[in-house]
């Protein structure tokens, strides 16, 4: 009986292992040049990184503020001055931390690595990014200021 046109046919073969990896490690070496980075140029030191513009203009801390002195103080094994600085950043960290793993071994087994988020996560993680945004410019919120 003559195949049809239409059937899948057999799976096609994962790449070569070393082809699966160049992604999620030349991902991994970019994110670790960039801490790297932050990591040896204090942000700390004025005239290394711009100001933020929402801050410079309005005096209102955004969501990312103090993002860059929260890497360097990560980097410098300082989890309490990481979290001081920008406590979503640190919770940022270890989501990219979780992800990659999964990546990395989803790519050794030679599975693709697909994030489908429902619309219901983005518009939470939107509202749990405004809440942080409003509570760290009250006064009440003052510990989560940079």
């Amino acid at each position: 009986m003559p195949s049809s046109p239409f059937s899948a046919g057999p799976a096609p073969a994962p790449a070569p292992l070393t082809r699966r990896l160049v992604t999620p490690l030349a991902t991994l070496a970019g994110v670790a040049a960039a801490f790297a980075y932050v990591g040896t140029v204090d942000p700390g030191e004025p005239g290394h990184y711009p100001v933020c513009p929402l801050l410079r203009i309005t005096g209102v801390y955004c969501p990312g503020c103090g993002g860059l002195r929260s890497a360097h103080a990560f980097i410098h094994g300082d989890l309490t001055g990481a979290l001081g600085s920008n406590a979503m950043a640190v919770a940022g960290y270890g989501i990219f931390a979780v992800v990659w793993v999964t990546w990395l071994v989803r790519a050794v087994r030679g599975e693709p690595m697909r994030i489908a988020v429902a619309g219901v996560w983005w518009w939470t993680l939107g509202g749990v990014l405004l809440i942080f945004s409003v509570v760290r410019n009250l006064p009440f919120g003052s510990v989560l200021a940079p």
